[in-house]
């Protein structure tokens, strides 16, 4: 009876350890779950960020693109402009040319009239 006694004690205190483990366990555990949870939460929060920075990558990538379009654009007014100039340039040359050559004309029209009226006050 002794025996049973110390034996059904010992069986007593090992159903005790293992409880006791048990509760440890299920306690790890919920650690374990809580921190799994975090970790999810914080991978969410990750994957919403890296999203977002893909979405303004794009956005700098169009951005950039129309940036390029706008300046072959702008090149391409320059070069324009550049020939209009050249153009402009020469045409205003042609005019002081002809300018020069009315001056002249006009100087030997003076002098023919003044001839002929030099010969007609003496006829």
């Amino acid at each position: 009876a002794d025996q049973t006694a110390r034996a059904t004690g010992e069986i007593g205190q090992q159903v005790a350890g293992i409880q006791a483990a048990a509760r440890q366990t299920v306690g790890a555990i919920q650690g374990i779950r809580a921190v799994i949870g975090e970790i999810s939460q914080i991978a969410t929060t990750i994957a919403s960020a890296i999203e977002e920075q893909s979405a303004a990558t794009q956005e700098i990538a169009r951005s950039v693109q129309q940036a390029a379009a706008d300046t072959d654009e702008v090149a391409a007014n320059i070069s324009g402009l550049s020939e209009v100039a050249g153009e402009t340039g020469a045409a205003a040359g042609n005019v002081l040319n002809a300018a020069g050559e009315l001056s002249r004309q006009s100087s030997e029209l003076k002098s023919e009239v003044d001839r002929f009226l030099v010969a007609v006050k003496a006829a």
